[in-house]
This record gives structure tokens, sequence and C-alpha cells, in this order.
């Protein structure tokens, strides 16, 4: 049986719509699509990282942002920010203070267009376990001195911590 394509909204220079592909075609063709991020953050400004399940395609192992994914063929940031905390961390949106801090684009030196969200809550979730096989809390800066010690991570992580937490060389 084989897994259904997962369709992604092709953007130009503007993060305009310009098309439609399926992920594995854009990735396999540098084009440039939209994801989410978001760091559940604790009281203490503490992140929760998870790291990814050894048998995942991209990143096995890796520590990760609290969420992540791709926004969907016609989905806007903040719905596909809504379902993918709803896949990976069981955790309901509306249930939690949450808000956008930031967005990017590949002038940024990062990957694709992208919104960065923050919920708060003191709590671990009962995340996925299809998507992670463990996480801690680990402020900014540990974070950062973690991977620059050759931890593995996820390609966006630090320097999404760096920008926007302010630690390491942004």
């Amino acid at each position: 049986m084989t897994a259904q394509a997962e369709w992604l909204d092709i953007v130009n220079e503007h993060d305009e719509v310009v098309g439609t592909v399926t992920r594995e075609d854009a990735y396999a063709r540098g084009l440039t699509v939209r994801v989410v991020n978001a760091f559940l953050i604790n009281r203490s400004g503490q992140l929760w990282i998870p790291r990814r399940t050894a048998h995942k395609r991209l990143f096995p192992g890796c520590l990760d942002m609290s969420v992540g994914g791709h926004v969907e063929r016609g989905e806007t940031y903040e719905q596909a920010f809504r379902r993918e905390t709803q896949e990976e961390l069981n955790l309901t949106v509306d249930d939690l203070p949450w808000r956008q801090i930031a967005r990017f684009g590949p002038r940024d030196a990062l990957s694709a267009f992208m919104h960065v969200y923050e919920l708060r809550r003191d709590a671990p979730p009962a995340f996925n376990p299809d998507d992670f096989s463990s996480a801690e809390w680990l402020t900014p800066a540990e974070l950062v001195e973690r991977i620059e010690q050759g931890d593995p991570a996820k390609g966006d992580l630090n320097r999404l911590a760096q920008l926007c937490y302010g630690v390491g060389r942004a």
C-alpha cells in the first residue's frame, strides 16, 4: 500500500501561490514551498524540544522544533499550524495561549517561507510517537549549544532558535 501524495502550493519570491506540486516533486526540483514551525515554551523560558523517530525519512533521530510541517495545498499558515499541533502534540491550539512570533523566507537563509508560532504551556504534551521518540525542556541557549556541539538537529532548528530567541550567531 503506497502512501497518498501530499500536495503543496508552490510560491514565488513574494510568497504568492503560483501552482501546486507533490511534496516529493517539490524537493526533487528545489521548488519553494510554505511551512510552519512552533515552539512550546514554559514559564521558565525553556523550549520543549523533541527528538524525531529513527524511522523518519528526513532528519531521523534529530532534534526538532516542537511542531513543524508543510502548509498543504489551499491551506493558510494558521490552518497548517493548528493541524500540525493537533497531529504531532495532540494539543488543540484554542486551549492554549499562542501567538505568531516571526515570518521568514528563503532570503533569511531558511529552507522555505515559514511562519513561526509560540505556544505557552508548562506540562509536556502527549506527543505522537510516530513523530517523536523523546523530548526535553531546554533554554534557547542550551539548545544552540547542544547543536553546535554536534547533537544532530533538523536543518532550520539552530537558525530559528537564533533568530527567534536572540541566542548564538544569528
